[in-house]
């Protein structure tokens, strides 16, 4: 930015996505926990109170960056799951699933992010951003439907907007549990006895997610 002072929209819009941008790299290397609104601030070259005219708090931010990442997040799955090949309901049940986990585990920013999402993310916010950020999550759920339904239409809209709802709720706490802070990873990697309790992102949301889809998917399919 070459400007001191961002008068015109279009320099708004671009101290914007430098806050944005910025935010994105610092959780490139620390967890959302981490992200403080000093350091940000720091980092951009703004002081805390000039951030502050852009976004409400840290949290608004970062609920932007987590809009942003979800939409491309969507993206990828639809263009991944694009092809059309004929195959069993089994089966593409399966190859949903395999794509949903393995483009999530490509995201870690967005992993940390929905796992941070009710208990962090949404607090300390205006009314106004949170009806920006649930617009938006309403975008991309509804896009996440017609994906899901692409693939699997047994499930119908309904079952798959159930799907979708539980299946995020289990990315976001398995994220959690499989990255745990240094005094537990160590605990793990002390005492090998505790593997059985350890959780893998991948092979833990696979597994339930399989679990949950197989389990809403209509009993008389004859899969």
């Amino acid at each position: 930015m070459t400007f001191q002072r961002a008068r015109r929209p279009e320099q708004r819009a671009e101290r914007r996505r430098a806050i944005l941008a910025t935010a994105a790299a610092m959780l490139a290397e620390m967890p959302v926990a981490d992200l403080s609104l000093n350091e940000l601030s720091r980092r951009v070259g703004l002081a805390k109170s000039n951030v502050l005219n852009y976004f409400d708090s840290r949290e608004a931010v970062l609920l932007e960056l987590s809009s942003s990442e979800l939409s491309a997040w969507v993206q990828d799955l639809a263009t991944v799951l694009s092809d059309q090949t004929p195959e069993s309901t089994d089966e593409r049940a399966d190859r949903l699933v395999t794509t949903i986990v393995g483009t999530l585990a490509k995201r870690p920013v967005l992993c940390d992010l929905i796992s941070t999402q009710a208990a962090v993310l949404e607090r300390n916010i205006t009314t106004e951003t949170a009806l920006t950020f649930k617009r938006a999550a309403m975008v991309a759920y509804e896009r996440l439907i017609g994906v899901v339904v692409g693939v699997l239409p047994e499930l119908g809209p309904e079952g798959a907007g159930r799907f979708i709802a539980a299946a995020s709720l289990l990315a976001g706490a398995i994220w959690t549990h499989s990255h745990p802070v240094p005094a537990i990873l160590a605990a793990y990697e002390t005492d090998p006895a505790l593997s059985a309790i350890r959780m893998e992102f991948e092979p833990a949301l696979t597994d339930a997610l399989r679990a949950l889809l197989y389990g809403a998917l209509p009993r008389d399919q004859g899969r």
